[in-house]
């Protein structure tokens, strides 16, 4: 019979996506594990897994619960300059966010569910393996402690810290223990990106040990050393989410709804079976706010011409102009910004070599979506409508967002590259822009729609946030790979 274990490898508060994928392994694929391994931030998971939570209850105890609540800088140690503890503490973890999450350590140590968390001892330069049995509320918190950021933990005369500097992976442990298949949630970035300065150094460093290490036994299972075959099932993914530096309740619901979309795919590409879809479930709230806003893009496109830039000049030369007025309607600003397609409705008109505006009869908007490069955002825009001869056409645009040589946000966010499609056959394509007038009416022509003035304006400022901070995420990583906001 084969034996499984789960891996929930470490990755900060990236791990908030792992919560995604346990919804889909444990729930909806009703998959079932002989073991369970958690190393640095993946034991969060393992503690709420061990208790008997399901993977939507660890899933929505992510989605729920505010980050700010473990923000909690360590004041007095900050005039020691260099000599200081740490930055942060983890009290507000132990008193806010584990209450929160709904953690029972008694409950912990009395489960039957055969599960191993790692922590390293400083004192003895040891990795030690803690069981459900030996969990207290201290080794936790030291399984999560890393160096400078928070300040170790002593238990027994001993210094406890995080063991990701060892293993953010233990399969070793899972092999140990009979493992003839590990199941891995790896969320550490595979990107290769240095980044400059502190910050950039340290996670740097942390991304060198652990994907250096996991590699290593991954080959030593590769080369049969360890007696028997072992079958490792990965499922992989580049999180747009600081290790650490999160304030975003946004980002982190985002997070896990990408982990449980993500696994789903994945299961499917697997021949997994799941039970009927699971709605991805919408933020608590007792009311909704709505949002819409306007642009204006005009420029060429060229009958017959594939390529939107070369299409561009001819119709320029040509004389035949384009001009899209687009109205775009976010009917839950809570549901756009958590999920990770963020979508919304296009209504409007399309002018361009097949009529005068021809009215939008359906359309889709998606903003800043990635496949898998968090780098690199687009701009998506799908309308429906008919020409003159009534023949059914379809507007596909892109605005690709990314950081080439010179200042180009301005180019890139105002620079729509488009096709126009029959019975998907190009027929047209060429580039609309909007101008800096046309932007400022953009600006002005937003309007949220909601119960109160205050959920009003908190609905304008998250969506304002996401949008700046995805910005973040292309022109600024290197300040902060990813935005805190």
């Amino acid at each position: 019979m084969t034996r499984r274990a789960l891996i929930l490898a470490g990755g900060g508060i990236k791990v908030a996506y792992q919560a995604g994928v346990l919804q889909v392994w444990l729930d909806e694929a009703g998959l079932a594990f002989d073991h369970a391994d958690g190393a640095s931030g993946g034991c969060f998971n393992l503690a709420m897994w061990t208790q008997g939570m399901s993977g939507t209850q660890i899933a929505d105890a992510w989605r729920n619960a505010n980050p700010r609540m473990g923000v909690d800088p360590n004041w007095s140690e900050y005039i020691k300059f260099f000599w200081g503890e740490s930055l942060f503490e983890l009290d507000a973890y132990r008193k806010y966010v584990f209450p929160e999450w709904g953690l029972d350590f008694d409950a912990i140590r009395a489960s039957r569910r055969e599960a191993t968390f790692n922590v390293y001892n400083f004192s003895k330069h040891e990795l030690r393996i803690v069981e459900p049995r030996e969990m207290t509320e201290d080794l936790l918190v030291a399984s999560v402690s890393l160096p400078m950021w928070f300040p170790p933990v002593r238990i027994d005369g001993d210094t406890y810290i995080d063991s990701v500097f060892n293993t953010d992976a233990n399969l070793e442990e899972a092999i140990r223990r009979g493992a003839d298949e590990v199941w891995v949630i790896w969320t550490v970035s595979e990107r290769g990106e240095w980044h400059d300065g502190f910050i950039g150094n340290y996670f740097g460093i942390i991304e060198a040990a652990a994907n250096g290490r996991y590699r290593q036994v991954l080959q030593r299972i590769e080369r049969g050393e360890f007696g028997r075959p072992i079958r490792v099932r990965e499922l992989k993914a580049e999180v747009p989410l600081h290790y650490l530096i999160n304030f975003s309740r946004d980002r982190v619901r985002e997070a896990v709804n990408r982990g449980v979309e993500d696994a789903r795919r994945w299961c499917a590409e697997q021949g997994i079976a799941l039970t009927p879809s699971i709605p991805i479930p919408p933020p608590a709230q007792e009311s909704r706010t709505s949002l819409q806003f306007t642009e204006d893009m005009k420029g060429y496109c060229a009958i017959g011409e594939p390529d939107p830039k070369r299409g561009y000049d001819r119709g320029r030369d040509e004389g035949s102009a384009m001009h899209a007025h687009m109205t775009i309607k976010v009917d839950d600003v809570d549901r756009f910004v958590a999920e990770p397609r963020h979508e919304a409705a296009i209504e409007g008109w399309v002018t361009s070599p097949f009529g005068e505006r021809r009215p939008v009869e359906r359309g889709v908007f998606n903003l800043f979506v990635d496949e898998g490069d968090p780098s690199k955002k687009r701009m998506l825009y799908r309308c429906l409508f008919t020409g003159t001869s009534g023949e059914p056409l379809t507007l596909s645009g892109e605005k690709l967002v990314e950081d080439d040589q010179g200042f180009d946000l301005w180019g890139d966010t105002t620079t729509l590259f488009v096709h126009i499609e029959e019975n998907g056959a190009v027929r047209a394509a060429g580039i609309i822009r909007l101008t800096v007038l046309d932007l400022m009416k953009q600006l002005a022509s937003f309007r949220v729609e909601g119960p109160t003035l205050g959920e009003r304006t908190a609905a304008m400022a998250r969506f304002g946030a996401f949008f700046l901070g995805r910005l973040w995420d292309v022109y600024a990583r290197q300040v902060i790979s990813y935005g805190p906001f």
